[in-house]
């Protein structure tokens, strides 16, 4: 029987807890170049994968030490910088023809960037808490998945409104270096520990 108080709270936890990630950027930018629809079935397939790992880990994560999920997850910010920052600015015209795109190449892209990305994430980590916590894995695994999949879905639809005011170069631009912001700081918290 799935409890709608775990379910919500859970919600709450992880959707806060992925606002300010990578996700969102991650969406945001997929979300300028692909059609939104193939773009989420692709992110909403990886984060399920995702919650059904965590959840069926349960506190086993967390016996890994902080400093290398930290130290992970700084390289992987600082790789998706280094992959922004190197665009060709001529790659703008496939913006221009989003429906050339075939659905498993768009949803493909989006399930392994965020398969590589949030893999021990802290999201993916609280919810292996949240699962050997409450013992429900039904629910704990419905609010984690239901939170990453609203978080990935203002990212999304965020962008394509972005895109429609501001120049996908500036878009990129930022998000590079949001990313490589976070790389560093993740870094740093591998290091100090």
């Amino acid at each position: 029987m799935i409890s709608i108080t775990v379910t919500a709270l859970v919600f709450g936890v992880i959707f806060l807890a992925e606002l300010p990630d990578k996700t969102a950027l991650a969406g945001l930018v997929l979300g300028t170049r692909y059609r939104a629809s193939y773009v989420f079935a692709g992110v909403a397939a990886a984060f399920l994968l995702h919650v059904v790992l965590a959840v069926a880990a349960g506190s086993a994560l967390t016996l890994l030490p902080r400093q290398i999920v930290s130290a992970i997850t700084g390289v992987l910010f600082l790789g998706g910088a280094a992959v922004l920052l190197m665009k060709k600015d001529d790659d703008e015209e496939d913006i221009k023809k989003p429906a050339d795109q075939s659905f498993w190449k768009v949803a493909g892209t989006g399930f392994m960037l965020i398969l590589v990305a949030e893999f021990g994430d802290l999201t993916q980590i609280m919810t292996a808490n949240l699962a050997a916590r409450y013992n429900d894995p039904i629910s704990v695994g419905l609010g984690a998945v239901l939170g990453l999949w609203a978080v990935a879905g203002l990212g999304i639809v965020g962008g394509k409104a972005l895109m429609k005011r501001v120049p996908l170069r500036l878009i990129t631009r930022v998000a590079a270096l949001l990313m490589l912001g976070l790389g560093v700081w993740s870094l740093y918290e591998a290091v100090a520990g």
